[in-house]
């Protein structure tokens, strides 16, 4: 344990509740002394890096005002939990280490870490730095934001029509219900969701999910395009780009989005594995598009049996194109084939959704079968008793 020091009067009057993450143990008891000679406070210690969402989020659940990490063990390791702690919870994250390179400090920053101690820390160093944290922490932590809504469309077939109702959904969210709502295109490669709103964006998914040490809300902020319904767009890419998405790279992006909006609505495709992300954990709501076909309803039986046998998120059935009777096959059989009754049923409209695709004009926003049944889709999904009608006007500024 470090000498006793002189404990500036900001520390003293605030007690911060601290957790270190370092699998050296030597070291990280060194860290540990050092906290211990500021305030009396209690220090949790971790011996290694918490490795998965589920560990990960029993941490955070702690509500520590300050994470130190070890960056020396495993420095990838360290700055992706730098990273995840920084996108997902208000702690203030320090990380240590033995060796000063700029690169690895600036590195840091860009993953959200706001204090870079050198060990040894020299006499002070570590006071300094909770003072700063103590100085920025508010009189009154305010309860937390609550997270967005997460919901995520599926696809049992490519042409079942996912983006066009997950365009829609999410434009309803964002003008019928006047709620912040952001549609990510995540149909890679060749996502058409901003050709369907009449959009064009610089940037696109991919910058989002092969930069994720810089992605936090500004970095996020910059890549959205807004829709003139007051919908905010992450476009897939317009050029063909294959893309290899990790897993924890989606978590990433779907956290930061929804710290920021109401609801995050998410085109998955028909390709795209939810399996261990928090697309197929964390949805409030999974909607599978299908068609009243053989190949499609074979297809969405497959979907259902792999992922939601076993319980998960609340799923439900989108019957696209519907027209009662059409392939000879009725709604008994369909449920039959399915294993469970479908939830809602888009009425078929070639016309009008044809019309939608030359005009770029969501169906959300006029007068049809169609959109009354999507703005259905969208109430419910908020909780709604009382659906909301179509506005007849809107504008870019709300």
């Amino acid at each position: 344990m470090s000498a006793s020091i002189q404990i500036p009067d900001a520390l003293s009057a605030s007690v911060l509740s601290i957790a270190i993450v370092g699998p050296e143990d030597r070291r990280r008891k060194t860290v540990a002394g050092e906290i211990a000679g500021c305030q009396a406070g209690a220090i949790q210690e971790f011996s290694s890096y918490p490795h998965g969402h589920d560990y990960l989020q029993k941490m955070l659940e702690q509500n520590y005002d300050v994470v130190l990490i070890d960056l020396d063990s495993d420095p990838e390791c360290a700055l992706d939990l730098v990273g995840s702690i920084c996108a997902h919870d208000s702690a203030t994250v320090i990380v240590y280490s033995a060796h000063a390179a700029p690169e690895l400090l600036i590195r840091c920053m860009q993953a959200g870490a706001r204090e870079f101690l050198t060990l040894p820390c020299a006499p002070g160093a570590m006071a300094e730095a909770l003072v700063r944290v103590s100085v920025r922490r508010p009189a009154t932590i305010p309860s937390r934001k609550a997270t967005g809504r997460l919901f995520v469309f599926l696809g049992a077939k490519g042409g079942s029509g996912v983006t066009t109702v997950a365009c829609n959904f999410a434009v309803s969210l964002a003008h019928d219900l006047a709620q912040n709502t952001l549609l990510i295109d995540l149909n890679l490669p060749l996502g058409d969701a901003a050709l369907n709103l009449g959009i064009t964006s610089e940037y696109s998914t991919v910058n989002a999910l092969e930069d994720t040490a810089r992605l936090d809300s500004n970095f996020l902020s910059g890549l959205l395009v807004r829709h003139s319904s007051g919908l905010w767009v992450l476009a897939a890419p317009g050029k063909f780009l294959l893309v290899e998405a990790s897993h924890e790279a989606i978590d990433k992006l779907l956290a930061v989005a929804r710290k920021d909006f109401d609801n995050v609505v998410v085109d998955a495709g028909s390709r795209l594995d939810p399996t261990g992300t928090a697309l197929l954990n964390q949805a409030s709501t999974i909607y599978l598009v299908t068609q009243v076909s053989i190949p499609e309803l074979r297809n969405a039986n497959r979907l259902i049996g792999q992922y939601f046998t076993t319980g998960g998120p609340n799923l439900e059935i989108v019957l696209n194109r519907y027209k009662p009777g059409s392939m000879g096959i009725n709604d008994e059989q369909v449920a039959k084939a399915l294993s469970r009754p479908v939830q809602w049923k888009i009425p078929n409209d070639y016309a009008t959704v044809r019309q939608m695709q030359d005009t770029a004009t969501p169906l959300a926003l006029q007068d049809s079968p169609i959109s009354l049944m999507i703005r259905k889709m969208a109430g419910t999904a908020c909780g709604l008793s009382v659906y909301p009608e179509k506005k007849k006007g809107f504008s870019f500024f709300r």
